[in-house]
């Protein structure tokens, strides 16, 4: 009995040990397979606008202002005299000249009053003959003793009164006249109408204002400055102007400064002058501005966007032997150099020396550098790897 337990016992031992066995292989079967681990880049790629040459250029401090352009010679062309206006000859777009006949009015009140002057001035002229004659034979008279000095002094007084009436009537025909000539309207300046605001057969008043003529061949941009920065303007100074629809800047410079402080905003107005000699500027047009503050001629610059700062000090990654190394750099004054923001390199770089212009980052010191195609996918995702 007892040597048939111990076989049962012997039995079931057996067959736990081989449930085990056959679990643990069957798990090492369905283990996943661990693969090997990737090799780390060893290399960073850049486009080549990723990167620059230093060189020499000119740097500029600039002050950005913003503004309207307006016409330096411009003139409202008004009525002189009150009456009906009879033609307009010209109209908004047209090149009018100095003197030009722009507007005729009605002028039979005006040519009858000059009618009136005139027939005024004759008959004055003619009391003064009459006086006259009066006056050299009671002189004549006076001189025989026939009439006495009283009678005689009454005769040189209306002599007197009949020369004032004649200089009267003459004012008064002058008068007339320069109405009659004002119903005939001219050009103040020469340049183009902008602006007409009446139609013939309308009646306007004395000093109503009927077109406006602008010169566009001087324009100007008017521009708020902040009273802090005011002491850096000074009359002379160059500037480059951006106007919306224009390809190019545009040169200008500072020609007046006002002397007063605009209420409200305590900035200073700043006039800066334009050439428009195509005429390609229009008045009203908005112009953005570059006020150089200063300018140095021949420094070696880099992007703004090039600096790094660690800790208080500034460097810069350059590539040399086709490895990104990291150079210390000095900094000068900052400003723009004609491609966007730079800063001068007052030592630790060299005219030639080719760094990283655009900020990727902290990147790998001692990393072989190549370069890549643009468009090419590939770049960005390596560029990434060797940055972390």
């Amino acid at each position: 009995m007892l040597k048939r337990r111990s076989f049962w016992v012997i039995l079931v031992a057996c067959l736990l040990v081989a449930g085990v066995a056959a679990a643990m292989l069957k798990k090492q079967n369905h283990a996943p397979v661990i693969p090997a681990s990737q090799p780390a880049v060893t290399f960073m790629e850049f486009l080549p606008s990723d990167v620059t040459q230093v060189n020499e250029h000119e740097l500029r401090q600039l002050l950005p202002l913003s503004g309207s352009l307006r016409a330096v010679n411009q003139a409202s062309v008004k009525a002189k005299v009150p009456g009906e206006v009879r033609e307009v000859l010209v109209r908004e777009g047209e090149a009018v000249k100095t003197g030009q006949i722009l507007i005729k009015m009605d002028v039979s009140d005006y040519q009858a009053r000059v009618d009136q002057a005139k027939g005024a001035l004759q008959a004055a002229r003619g009391q003064l003959e009459i006086a006259t004659k009066t006056r050299d034979n009671n002189k004549a008279l006076l001189d025989k003793g026939f009439i006495s000095k009283t009678a005689f002094d009454n005769a040189e007084s209306q002599f007197d009164i009949a020369r004032a009436n004649v200089e009267s009537a003459k004012g008064a025909l002058d008068v007339a006249q320069k109405a009659l000539a004002d119903t005939i309207i001219r050009a103040p300046i020469s340049g183009l109408v902008s602006s007409r605001t009446v139609q013939p057969g309308e009646k306007v008043s004395a000093d109503n204002r009927l077109l406006d003529v602008v010169d566009l061949n001087q324009m100007e941009m008017e521009a708020a400055v902040p009273a802090g920065d005011i002491m850096h303007v000074a009359l002379g100074q160059e500037v480059q102007v951006r106007v919306e629809g224009m390809p190019k800047p545009i040169a200008g410079k500072v020609v007046r400064i006002n002397p007063a402080t605009q209420a409200g905003s305590r900035s200073i107005m700043v006039y800066i002058q334009i050439d428009n000699p195509q005429g390609a500027l229009r008045v009203g047009m908005f112009g953005e501005a570059q006020l150089t503050i200063a300018k140095k001629s021949g420094v070696l610059s880099v992007p703004q966007s090039a600096i790094q700062t660690e800790a208080g000090n500034t460097f810069v990654y350059a590539i040399e032997n086709s490895k990104l190394v990291r150079k210390p750099v000095t900094l000068g004054m900052r400003g723009d150099d004609g491609d966007g923001a730079a800063v001068e390199i007052a030592d630790g770089l060299s005219r030639g020396a080719q760094i990283v212009k655009t900020n990727l980052g902290s990147l790998r010191v001692g990393t072989t550098v190549k370069f890549a195609q643009a468009g090419n996918p590939a770049v960005t995702n390596s560029s990434k790897a060797a940055a972390q």
